[in-house]
């Protein structure tokens, strides 16, 4: 995968994820109580404004900033749904493989970043 394909890659998975978490509000906007709607569309907020430092390439404490914030987000999921016994959905799993995705790919451009300093 070539240095702009990855970038672009980066950006389009947190933006899917991100797009997918504000998705979840309207969908269950009855159900969930004002904290849980408010924390998804500032997490989903979040990862949609997550696409401008990956398409800029702004300096790597952005990436790692964005890599850990994923992580939190994933964590979180992790305790409050599958680790309270409640089920996982469709929609669930694909907001985290595009998180994970996203990690993966912040980490590949991180690790150019060095080997190319070196």
């Amino acid at each position: 995968m070539t240095n702009k394909a990855l970038f672009y890659a980066a950006a389009a998975s947190t933006f899917i994820a991100g797009v997918l978490h504000l998705a979840i509000v309207p969908m269950y906007f009855t159900l969930m109580p004002v904290d849980l709607t408010i924390f998804f569309i500032v997490s989903g907020l979040a990862q949609l404004f997550w696409v401008i430092p990956v398409i800029k390439r702004w300096s790597k404490p952005w990436h790692y900033v964005g890599i850990g914030g994923t992580v939190v987000l994933i964590i979180m999921y992790i305790v409050a749904v599958p680790g309270s016994g409640h089920p996982v959905g469709e929609l669930d799993i694909a907001i985290e493989l595009f998180q994970i995705v996203f990690i993966i790919l912040c980490s590949v451009i991180i690790a150019q970043k060095q080997s190319s300093n070196e």
